[in-house]
């Protein structure tokens, strides 16, 4: 076979992007485009000119992604790479930007002072800590709502910005609060040997911009570099991936412009759009031809995104056939839009689909109670995603038993699973284990700690001896869980089902070591997404319910996107500190927003809105959204029985 066969499924555009290996390369890509195919040929093609597989980096955004391309790349090395180099050479990295930072964090841990088993907060564990800090900087959470300040903070450390960097900077007195209560927080994380989400991030380029022997030994590692969905990247992102690229400046990032929908979360859209400022010399490639949807899909996913300014000139198009028109619905409430959903999702079942062809996407998560009525009263299986396994009680509690044997320093984990089953131990010494008074504790109490300590130096001694399945399972029993939870009934049973899902689970790390088993694995837990959610429960056959955000990067034959009214889609956003003023509305980035909606879709869109919804306890009239005045007349069919059109229905009680 010809070597270079590989390249000749691939149309002009993509061959180009795949064939440009030295220097900046920004591939523009529409939706459908085959973005990953480029990513995911070009490391092949990279590998056929001599390039060793472990000098190629390849990060995403979640590990859905990451796993995806891997197993794409690994099946290619098969097919097109020489035998011997496919079986003796590593695969390339390829990672999200968070897990990359934890391998690196863990790397260099002796020269960063961490311990290699740091632990990993995740937004809960965040929360609970800030607002402990709250409290030690003299402020109170009912003034200051925790998940706001850990808001402001997160955006500044997404931003690149050290504690003393923010509060130098800081505009407002609740900038102010935020400052002083990051530093008891920076405290408490040191005092756990912990990073939070965002410091995975922000220690990385502060350990590569200060340290640069370090930098030397990565860029020589990774001497070629591919980012996907680079338009989502934050600054702290951008300044790793500049870090990186170094002088040689290989690094091909893959992106669009017209799904950029994190700015909330400090993606910044100036990454992408100034890419050719921010690396001179580099080669521009558009692809745009559409390999997912109906021309009708197309053409009015284009009426709606050519209304936006801050973008490249781009027109996707496809050679796919026709196809249907945009169905439109107009419903009297929330509730018949919701029923209209569910029995729709019946017919597209009984006249072939499968259920898990189907998604039905909303703005916001409370959208999602009246559809889930309306999926049980009409027997449609369904699947919400965003109900995470990995935070689930039993399973948080399980995992806290593994990191506090990992790592004794962990207050967050010891606070959790000291009383869990219950031992007898009471606030007052779990308070003076945690302030470090340990001998100040006697008698009874003395002995039902000591046999505590007991259980988590046997964890540990098995953790690094037996297969991570193995230690789960003698978490689950000897900790008494498995026992406790079986007393509690129907529930309990229920929740041990899921610890033994959490052991199964922990059976796929056996191809690792003991060590590099539980590191991937905490990692892993640690930096779930919805997405990796769904990717657990693909086998279950059953209509996915997800917001915009959470569908961004998947596809399915039929996308329902209901809600479609002024205020919900485009979306005021309320009152926020880190996001503007009450009632600003971001309009390019809602129609950037609907546009990944319609673009979900391969065979077929189902629109839907409610004339009257009641939010927040009161009862709201609503006017269309006004994407849909945006969409050509032509390519939307009316499916209201009276035929009644959207323009002029108003019903009042």
């Amino acid at each position: 076979m010809d070597q270079h066969s590989y390249l000749d499924g691939l149309n002009t555009e993509q061959r180009a992007a795949v064939e440009h290996i030295e220097g900046p390369l920004l591939v523009l890509a529409g939706a459908g485009s085959g973005k990953t195919r480029v990513i995911t040929y070009r490391i092949i093609h990279l590998i056929e000119k001599g390039v060793a597989p472990q000098n190629i980096l390849a990060v995403t955004f979640t590990n859905k992604a990451a796993a995806e391309m891997r197993e794409r790349v690994r099946e290619l090395l098969v097919q097109h790479a020489p035998a011997a180099r496919a079986v003796q050479e590593a695969l390339p990295t390829i990672s999200t930007f968070h897990a990359l930072g934890v391998r690196m964090l863990r790397e260099q841990h002796h020269a960063l002072g961490l311990k290699k088993h740091f632990s990993i907060f995740d937004k809960s564990d965040s929360s609970r800590t800030v607002k402990r800090a709250l409290e030690a900087a003299g402020y109170s959470p009912k003034q200051f709502e925790p998940r706001k300040i850990l808001s402001l903070i997160s955006r500044a450390k997404g931003g690149g910005l050290s504690q003393t960097e923010y509060a130098g900077g800081t505009r407002s007195y609740v900038e102010r609060v935020a400052a002083e209560v990051w530093k008891h927080y920076e405290q408490a994380l040191r005092a756990e040997d912990a990073l939070d989400f965002d410091d995975l991030l922000l220690k990385t380029f502060d350990m590569l911009r200060s340290r640069p022997n370090i930098l030397a030994q990565y860029r020589e590692r990774f001497a070629y570099v591919h980012i996907d969905e680079y338009q989502d990247t934050n600054t702290v992102q951008y300044d790793i991936a500049r870090l990186l690229a170094g002088e040689k400046q290989n690094l091909c990032v893959v992106g669009d412009v017209d799904q950029n929908i994190y700015s909330w979360r400090g993606a910044d859209i100036k990454n992408i759009l100034q890419f050719e400022r921010h690396f001179p010399g580099a080669k521009i490639v558009l692809l745009e031809e559409n390999y997912r949807s109906t021309q009708t899909i197309i053409a009015a996913s284009n009426d709606i995104i050519e209304k936006n300014v801050n973008r490249p000139a781009k027109t996707v198009f496809t050679k796919n056939q026709e196809g249907e028109p945009l169905s439109l619905y107009a419903a009297l409430g929330g509730q018949e839009e919701a029923e209209h959903v569910a029995l729709t999702a019946k017919d597209l079942m009984r006249s072939g689909a499968s259920a898990s062809d189907i998604a039905v996407l909303f703005r916001t998560n409370f959208q999602s109670r009246a559809l889930e009525e309306a999926f049980i009263n009409f027997g449609v299986p369904y699947q919400v995603l965003g109900t995470r396994f990995f935070e689930r009680k039993e399973i948080k509690d399980t995992i806290s038993f593994l990191r506090l044997a990992l790592n004794p320093q962990s207050v967050s984990d010891l606070v959790r699973v000291v009383n869990m089953p219950p031992r007898g131990i009471g606030k007052v010494t779990v308070l003076k284990l945690v302030e470090g008074k340990r001998e100040l504790i006697t008698g009874k109490t003395a002995e039902k700690v000591a046999v505590f300590e007991s259980l988590m130096r046997d964890i540990g001694e098995i953790a690094v001896t037996k297969t991570l399945a193995e230690t789960l399972k003698f978490i689950l029993t000897r900790s008494g869980l498995e026992e406790h939870l079986r007393k509690d009934g129907g529930e309990g049973l229920e929740r041990l089902e899921n610890i033994r899902e959490l052991v199964t689970l922990a059976s796929r790390y056996a191809e690792y070591d003991h060590e590099e088993a539980l590191e991937r694995f905490l990692e892993d837990v640690a930096l779930q997404s919805d997405q990796d959610e769904l990717k657990s429960k693909e086998d279950q056959d059953a209509v996915r319910l997800m917001t915009v955000h959470a569908a961004k990067g998947l596809e399915f034959p039929y996308v329902f996107i209901t809600g479609l009214e002024e205020g919900l889609f485009p979306h005021e956003r309320l009152s926020d500190p880190s996001a503007g003023p009450a009632g600003d509305v971001d309009t390019e980035e809602e129609r950037r927003l609907f546009y990944v909606a319609l673009t979900r879709a391969k065979k077929k869109v189902f629109l839907s809105f409610a004339h009257m919804r009641t939010i927040f306890g009161s009862q709201r009239v609503n006017v269309p959204s006004s994407f849909l005045g945006d969409i050509s007349g032509d390519l939307i069919q009316h499916n209201n029985p009276s035929e009644s059109g959207y323009e002029t229905a108003i019903y009042l009680d």
